[in-house]
Parts: C-alpha cells; sequence; structure tokens
C-alpha cells in the first residue's frame, strides 16, 4: 500500500488506516485479530483508536494483538483523549485529564508509546494553550512520537496550529485533524480543509464511506445485520438514509457499475485522492469487508467520474463561506 506523509512532518502512514470503533463492544477478539492481520498483510499501517472506543475496552483488544500478531514497529498506532461520559460535559481537554488519560492509554495498550495522539474534541472550558500543552509534554516525555486534534472545526484548528508555531519555546507541530468526511458530508471543504492545507496539517477522514450507507446496502432497506439496524449506531446511520443521500449513493452505484468495480470502492476512492487527504479511516465489521476496503489500492477514479460525483454531492456554500470574488 502507498504510504503518505502526515501533513507537513515526517510521519508515513498507509494512505488507508484502520478504524477500531467497534471493537471490545460489536467486534470481538477473533473479528479484530482478522482485521490486522488482513490489513498488515495488505501493507496497511495506521491503526485508529481512542480511549473513549468500548469505554476503552478497543485499546486494550488492540494491545492484545500488537507483538504477537504484528510487530509493533510495523504499525503507527494512534489515539485520542479528551472524550469523556459526563452528563455537564462532553468533553475534557485539561491538562491534568488528558496526561492522565494517555498514561491509562499506554497502559491498555501495552506500549510505552503512541506514534500519534489527538485531541478528541475541543473544550471551550479550558484555555486552548492548556491543552496544546498538554501535547507539548506528551511529545517531550516521549510517550507520544506526533500529535494532532479530532473535531476541531476551521478556526479552532487554525487557532491550535497557529500557537503551536508562534509561541515560545518548544512546541509540537499539529500533524494531523480528523474529521467527517465523504461525498455525504463534505462540510470540511468549507474552512477545516483549506486551513489545513494552508497550515500543513492532514486530514484523515473518518466515515469516509458515509457511515456505511455509500456500500449501497441500503438503497432497499435496512439490512437487518447492518450498523443501521443495531441498537447503538442506529441514530447514527439514520441521518444519511433521506432523499438527497439517495441520489448520491445512486450516482455512487451507477459509477461503480460502469466501472465493473463496487460502490464501496468507488466512494472510498473518491475520498482517498481528494486535496488534502492522508488517510480515510476505514472501520469493518468483518475481515471480508475489510479486504474489499483494502483492494481500492488499484483503484483511480477517471476524471470524468470524479467531476460527476463532484457535483452530486456538492455542497451549498453560501456567504461568507463562498468566495467573496463571485457573489
Amino acid at each position: 500500500m502507498e504510504q503518505r506523509h502526515l501533513g507537513r512532518t515526517g510521519l508515513r502512514v498507509s494512505r488507508i488506516g484502520l478504524g477500531t470503533l467497534t471493537w471490545g463492544r460489536d467486534t470481538g477478539e477473533d473479528a479484530a485479530a482478522a482485521q490486522v492481520k488482513t490489513f498488515w498483510e495488505s501493507g496497511g499501517t495506521l491503526v485508529d483508536t481512542a480511549d473513549a472506543y468500548g469505554g476503552g475496552e478497543a485499546e486494550y483488544l488492540l494491545g492484545q494483538l500488537v507483538g504477537g500478531l504484528v510487530p509493533r514497529r510495523e504499525l503507527v498506532i494512534a489515539t485520542k483523549a479528551g472524550s469523556v461520559r459526563d452528563p455537564d460535559r462532553r468533553c475534557d481537554g485539561s491538562r491534568g485529564h488528558l496526561l492522565a488519560a494517555l498514561d491509562a492509554s499506554l497502559d491498555r495498550l501495552g506500549t510505552d508509546y503512541v506514534d500519534l495522539w489527538q485531541v478528541h474534541a475541543f473544550d471551550p472550558s479550558t484555555p486552548l494553550e492548556e491543552t496544546l500543552q498538554a501535547l507539548d509534554l506528551a511529545v517531550s516525555s516521549g510517550r507520544a512520537r506526533y500529535a494532532g486534534v479530532a473535531g476541531y472545526c476551521g478556526w479552532q484548528l487554525a487557532k491550535a496550529a497557529t500557537w503551536q508555531l508562534a509561541a515560545p519555546g518548544p512546541r509540537t507541530r499539529l500533524a494531523s485533524t480528523q474529521m467527517e468526511y465523504s461525498l455525504l458530508q463534505r462540510g470540511v471543504e468549507r474552512e477545516v480543509l483549506p486551513a489545513a492545507l494552508d497550515l500543513g496539517i492532514g486530514l484523515l477522514p473518518a466515515s469516509p464511506l458515509g457511515r456505511g450507507v455509500l456500500t449501497g446496502k441500503y438503497r432497499d432497506g435496512v439490512p437487518a445485520d447492518s450498523r443501521g439496524a443495531s441498537e447503538t449506531l442506529a441514530a447514527f446511520v439514520e441521518p444519511y438514509l433521506d432523499e438527497a443521500a439517495g441520489r448520491i449513493v445512486d450516482a455512487v452505484a451507477t459509477a461503480a457499475q460502469g466501472l465493473a468495480v463496487t460502490p464501496l470502492q468507488v466512494a472510498l476512492a473518491w475520498i482517498r485522492d481528494r486535496p488534502g487527504v492522508v488517510a480515510p479511516i476505514v472501520g469493518a465489521r468483518t475481515s471480508a469487508q475489510l479486504a474489499e476496503a483494502l483492494s481500492v489500492e488499484a483503484l483511480s477514479l477517471p476524471e470524468e467520474i470524479c467531476r460527476a460525483l463532484d457535483d452530486v454531492s456538492a455542497p451549498v456554500h453560501r456567504y461568507p463561506d463562498q468566495d467573496w470574488s463571485t457573489l
């Protein structure tokens, strides 16, 4: 698998990442092991997890597999901290919480460092410089090799990255930002992606298959064994089952038929090759599903197909997101 630099850093990662959102909850050890083996044998290196996934079980499960199944040095392990289960707050970006969470993640992962450590969400209750200081301390102590953020909107990302570049003392350049991005959700193109491109930050798209909807599996209803039918993820999938999404899914299916590939491969190839994208994070239910996603390595979409998909999925950009010179 082709390797790409993560932002303006020396870290190289596979251009498809393996997601672990359902590990420890819907995905057990045997299924996770099969996915890691399939991913690694295909040349994949980037495995994305978080301390909030499965209440820490995803990290623990990954830690059980690394070393025995796959050499630690051949994986780029990325994890996140800051998302909390608290009725009064959804995230905690305080230095104390983040560093304690990192130590707990390292313990569950069974390693003394992670390759990429990301703040899971912006915390408006904590000064941004305090949150960023936790990243600096994590890297300077060797517990993290690189640092990034997730869920930051355009101004938040730009402010954080600029602070790291301009503030005095040893600062850690932001390597990445992780955001939802797909043919069904192109909102990051308004401000997040331009900021990332300008500041040399690599984008790691989450839910690159539109929460599974772009595979075409929901065109004739909700399959009983799908995430859309599960108690925990049905509400996650439902927003992308409307008429507007259906038109985009139909276009993807038409392109797939013309190219003699699957809708999954078309949707994933489109997002993989968007400007600023480093590695879409793919979460699969089975190793067979993952293998289909990884087979996209050999596919490059024709320019006319890309233009057609761009047109049918184009988001509405109005003032002030639209280029002022065109208003």
